[in-house]
């Protein structure tokens, strides 16, 4: 090994020009393959190793699944230089050729007898270890101040992360809650009311939704009738839709004439000031007697009249504005009479605005289609014909709106 070469590596570099010759007469050259292990972790350590070309990787873990590179050596670096310190010392990690690497060894023995003829030696090789153990402990404390940067930024994200978690889980309890309490409104049974049959669905689009229906009896021949829709979904349209369909039960009970009662809602509303929200519906009454189906309808789907041996038709009438806009409202109100073996069918726009895969909407002619070919003897049988027949055409295509049915049969 010449002494030009030794001048081009900063190990050596650093000693004085009187040694670089001296210690040149005692290196030796040892060649790796790529691949090749220098030594292992647990070695005794003999000897310093320089990089004169090629490069080493240095292995925690080696010939384990946990193996991993913790650090590299290139050309001019060295690795082992604590075993010309520590005799007896063992080697803390592995070494690993990366590429076909040369390297210059010095051995102990060899550094001890140097030593004895140049005691300076020891001195000047111990200060660039110690240059070198300087800089490497600076080395490590930024990377482990990084490492804790890095630590505490993960530890915050999964913090945050975890705190969204828990408010996801309030929400969706929250949610359930509120879906409760809309479920809660609706009807657990259909009134009893002789001669007339009754039937109803209604099918979210979201875990809460705007829609909304109630059958209840007035008096003895009378039940009312309600369906509703807010125009939006989620918590507030719930809330807003639960406040109107109390407001509604209220009057209804105050009040014979159906366009009164939602009169006063409205003026209600409308006075409060409280929302941009707004909601179309029907409210009926519906006597036994006479078979007479008397409505207010504010803005509202109209609704569908199947005759036997006539198929279906919908109700005349004029028009009409959802609750919660205008004060005075204008209402369609009508009175029908369904014929005996007739039903009528109060729906939601969801009803006729439900898509399937390839994005056409139901439709308010395919409805009527499908109601005078499922229509049945009981209009409990009905509804859930009708609601089968639009599950089937929606397929598994996204649901945009709540879809909500009433249907009244009258016996034959």
């Amino acid at each position: 090994m010449t002494v030009e070469l030794m001048r081009r590596i900063s190990f050596f570099s650093d000693l004085p020009e009187s040694d670089i010759p001296l210690l040149a007469s005692v290196l030796t050259v040892r060649d790796l393959a790529e691949g090749e292990i220098l030594f292992r972790d647990g070695d005794e350590g003999e000897a310093l190793f320089v990089v004169v070309e090629g490069l080493l990787d240095v292995l925690m873990g080696e010939g384990t699944p946990d193996e991993r590179v913790v650090a590299q050596r290139k050309q001019g670096e060295y690795v082992g230089e604590m075993s010309l310190l520590l005799p007896g010392g063992k080697r803390t990690a592995a070494v690993r050729a990366a590429l076909k690497t040369r390297l210059l060894v010095l051995t102990r023995p060899d550094f001890e007898s140097l030593v004895q003829r140049r005691p300076g030696l020891l001195i000047a090789i111990a200060q660039v270890l110690s240059e070198r153990l300087d800089a490497s402990s600076t080395a490590a404390y930024h990377e482990i101040v990084a490492k804790n940067r890095a630590l505490q930024q993960a530890y915050d994200e999964l913090k945050a992360a975890q705190e969204q978690i828990i408010a996801k889980e309030k929400l969706e309890k929250e949610l359930q809650l509120a879906a409760e309490i809309q479920i809660s409104i609706l009807p657990k049974q259909m009134p009893d009311l002789p001669g007339f049959g009754f039937g109803a669905f209604m099918d979210p689009a979201r875990a809460i939704g705007g829609d909304f229906y109630d059958l209840f009896r007035i008096d003895e021949h009378r039940v009312g009738v309600l369906i509703g829709d807010v125009a939006d979904k989620g918590v507030p349209s719930a809330l807003f839709m639960a406040r109107v369909h109390a407001l509604i039960s209220a009057e209804a009970f105050h009040c014979d004439q159906p366009g009164e009662v939602l009169r006063r809602v409205n003026r209600y509303l409308f006075s409060r000031e409280e929302t941009d929200l707004f909601i179309t519906g029907i409210y009926g009454m519906l006597d036994n007697r006479n078979g007479e189906f008397s409505y207010a309808r504010a803005g509202h789907e109209i609704p569908l009249l199947h005759e036997t041996g006539q198929g279906s038709r919908a109700i005349p009438g004029g028009r009409g504005q959802p609750l919660g806009i205008l004060d005075p409202i204008l209402l369609d109100e009508q009175v029908v009479v369904i014929p005996p073996g007739g039903t009528l069918i109060l729906f939601s726009d969801g009803m006729v605005d439900c898509r399937n895969p390839q994005g056409e909407p139901f439709g308010y002619d395919r409805l009527r289609e499908t109601f005078d070919r499922c229509v049945a003897q009981s209009a409990a049988r009905t509804s859930e014909a009708l609601e089968c027949a639009l599950l089937e055409f929606r397929q598994d295509a996204e649901q945009d709106d709540d879809v909500t049915l009433v249907a009244i049969g009258r016996e034959g």
